[in-house]
């Protein structure tokens, strides 16, 4: 065999080695990163996980390795192939079972944090709202006092619920709010106050143009009293018929909900004649015409009631005993449901 051809025959074997060890390393490469795609968290329960602000993809793949083996090699090699994983976004993440260790990171990739979500119930004060949020463990407090929050919010004279004595109360729309880990306290408060703003705007420029209500705060505040009197979908344009009724003929309104809020921390759960008869700003019994502010965070369906009343000839309205209420045009006729509502509590005392 001549020189020439030796060499021939050796290139083609080294050719063919080296061909045999690309294919087998492009093929260890392939089976390492399809290894580490594989991979399934084991968990036999949501996982939380909280990634902080700066942290590496290879940080992130040290947390998740308590509840995976996570080939190391593998895992470069992956990360090398998939550059666009480097950054993953900082918050809290809730992993399913189940879940790949590669999909894990493509929720932190993508920042699919975890939501939670808080309920400010209709009905409830600004108070009350105010150490719910205060308490919180997933918001960050940064509410500051209540004064503060109002000074916040209300930036002008002429904003829909500046008001001399700086309360918030029936400013907020109640509503199911969701929000991240640690999300801000004060902006969740700003969250339902745009809200409030925009639904009284829409129900002011809707409402009968004859109610006797100056200005949106003022229908607001009827919303509030409407709020406290009734849970009944169906009654709400109907009490807020009385309540225009007796505002039209400049009659007391004299409604309990609002002499409770006057009485503040101290009421107990029963008012008393010496309650009715005692002067404040929100006792109706006493004043004539609306109290100085809500007296509760009003639903939409109230201020709804509030801004189209019903157009009833009633004056007055009693619990009838059964859920709802009695109305009644008349003193005689209230007297009598009074009377009749008294007899089933009554009653109802003997039986238990």
């Amino acid at each position: 065999m001549t020189i020439s051809k030796r060499l021939k025959n050796t290139a083609f074997v080294i050719a063919v080695l080296l061909s045999a060890l690309f294919i087998g390393g492009a093929l260890f490469v392939w089976q390492s990163i399809e290894n580490v795609k594989g991979v399934t968290l084991d968990i036999s329960q949501p996982l939380t996980v909280e990634i902080k602000r700066g942290s590496s993809l290879y940080a992130v793949k040290r947390q998740l390795s308590q509840h995976a083996n996570i080939d190391s090699l593998g895992f470069k090699l992956w990360a090398r192939f998939h550059p666009e994983y480097n950054i993953v976004q900082a918050g809290l993440y809730e992993i399913p079972v189940n879940t790949r260790f590669v999909d894990a990171l493509k929720m932190m990739r993508f920042g699919e944090v975890k939501q939670f979500s808080i309920t400010l119930i209709e009905g409830q004060t600004w108070s009350q709202w105010y150490q719910i949020l205060q308490q919180h463990p997933d918001l960050n407090n940064d509410l500051g006092d209540l004064e503060s929050v109002y000074a916040a919010l209300i930036r002008s004279d002429d904003a829909f619920c500046a008001n001399q004595y700086a309360s918030l109360e029936g400013c907020l729309l109640p509503d199911t709010y969701n929000f991240t880990h640690q999300s801000s306290a004060f902006s969740l408060v700003k969250r339902a106050y745009g809200a409030m703003h925009n639904s009284v705007d829409e129900k002011w420029n809707n409402r009968f143009a004859d109610i006797p209500l100056k200005s949106a705060y003022e229908m607001l505040i009827l919303a509030s009293i409407i709020e406290k009197e009734t849970a009944l979908e169906s009654e709400r344009e109907e009490i807020a018929g009385v309540f225009v009724n007796r505002l039209n003929q400049n009659m007391r309104l004299q409604t309990d909900p609002t002499v409770i809020y006057g009485i503040g921390e101290s009421y107990d759960g029963d008012i008393t004649r010496k309650h009715l008869r005692t002067p404040t700003p929100y006792n109706t019994y006493v004043i004539k015409g609306l109290p100085i502010t809500p007296i509760a965070m009003p639903s939409l369906a109230s201020i709804h009631a509030a801004s189209r009343p019903a157009l009833t000839d009633s004056l007055y309205f009693v619990a009838s005993g059964e859920g709802g209420h009695q109305f009644s045009t008349n003193l005689a006729d209230h007297n009598r449901a009074v009377r009749r509502y008294l007899d089933k509590l009554k009653q109802n005392r003997n039986n238990d």
